[in-house]
């Protein structure tokens, strides 16, 4: 045991730990290989922000956007080729993962453009435009969780398409979601896919809970609002995980998983903490259990490396609690729905604003390669 990391214990428990970043120049520095070989990271998220990020910055792009501008690519277009360029290189490294574990992990996502979030067709349209282009198996379709992503759900999954359910912070949604899933392995088997090579997890947002509530409790200021700071994210998210063990042990879907599908794994997402006094690893360690992916930027993984504390599942004892915590907030004022639905919209309106940087990045990129 002496040679055990906090991160391989992470993954002794059933926890898929994957990245919560890509760049070209982790991709071609070798960077990526180095966190698969030495930090358990067994596949990488994306989403507009990690790529505007990525361009912005650095020279790794410098020859592809010189040719884009050559070839008179418009801004769009040469936004589609880098992305799912990095995503196909990315989907190379971990397909070894990929190949090991059956399908479940060693996967790489991709995100519909965030305008798209309330227009189920074109997500439906992009979505398979995007798993043609990538043309990986462990590649996965990132979709937003809005009222209109659930139809897309439902149809990409249809389709024989990986989804990563996107921006879920609510447990009604997170209900939603997996009912969005079973209806699209539903519409696969029925046209003949093979339900066992279609994957999906629903990324459950956490840090974002407490920004939002810990505000609230601030402005409410008793002793009483005070110490259910930092307490709102977990308890969500652990009641999201008896959501998934509910829905799962349903008749309709396990007449699924007995014809070789996959339940779709909660997905710990916005897992750094924002509130500097907090533990560094808390949305890590107090999410610890099997069959879930925790998905974290570089700063939290290496935070975990060097001192997270793993002592087993640390959610299916806690609902109490976790209900508990949830009726204490509601007792004080604070609506749960209105927060959830606030951080919907708030989430989807990020994700437009980085597109947009993204957008004028290789804008300016194209312009000056001319």
């Amino acid at each position: 045991m002496s040679n055990e990391t906090p991160t391989s214990a992470l993954s002794a428990i059933g926890v898929s730990i994957w990245l919560d970043d890509l760049s070209r120049e982790r991709i071609n520095s070798g960077s990526l290989q180095r966190l698969i070989d030495d930090r358990n990271v067994v596949g990488v998220t994306t989403n507009p922000t990690i790529f505007a990020t990525a361009l912005a910055k650095g020279e790794a792009y410098d020859a592809q956007v010189t040719e884009l501008a050559a070839a008179g690519k418009t801004v769009t277009e040469a936004v589609f080729e880098i992305t799912t360029d990095d995503v196909a290189a990315a989907s190379d490294i971990f397909r070894p993962v990929y190949d090991a574990t059956n399908g479940q992990d060693g996967r790489v996502s991709i995100e519909v453009e965030p305008g798209l979030a309330t227009d189920a067709a074109g997500t439906i349209a992009q979505a398979k435009e995007l798993w043609a282009k990538v043309n990986r198996p462990n590649a996965m379709i990132k979709i937003p969780a809005t009222i209109e992503g659930l139809e897309a759900i439902t149809e990409t999954i249809g389709a024989g398409i990986s989804v990563n359910v996107t921006l879920i912070f609510s447990l009604e949604r997170h209900r939603a979601v997996i009912n969005a899933y079973l209806s699209g392995l539903e519409k696969a088997k029925a046209a003949g896919h093979d339900l066992a090579t279609i994957h999906s997890v629903a990324s459950f947002f956490v840090s974002r809970v407490d920004t939002e509530i810990d505000k609230r409790l601030d402005a409410i200021g008793t002793p009483e609002a005070r110490s259910l700071k930092s307490k709102a994210g977990v308890a969500n998210a652990r009641l999201a995980y008896q959501v998934y063990e509910q829905e799962f042990a349903s008749e309709r879907a396990q007449v699924l998983l007995s014809a070789g599908a996959n339940k779709q794994r909660p997905l710990w997402a916005s897992t750094g903490v924002k509130d500097p006094s907090l533990p560094d690893t808390l949305y890590v360690t107090e999410l610890a259990v099997g069959e879930t992916v925790n998905t974290m930027p570089e700063k939290t993984l290496e935070a975990t490396f060097d001192h997270g504390v793993i002592e087993g599942d640390q959610v299916t004892g806690n609902y109490a609690a976790a209900n508990a915590t949830l009726d204490a907030l509601d007792a004080l004022g604070i609506s749960y729905s209105e927060v959830t639905a606030l951080l919907e919209k708030e989430g989807v309106e990020k994700f437009i604003v980085s597109w947009t940087e993204l957008l004028d990045t290789v804008a300016a990129a194209l312009e000056a390669a001319k």
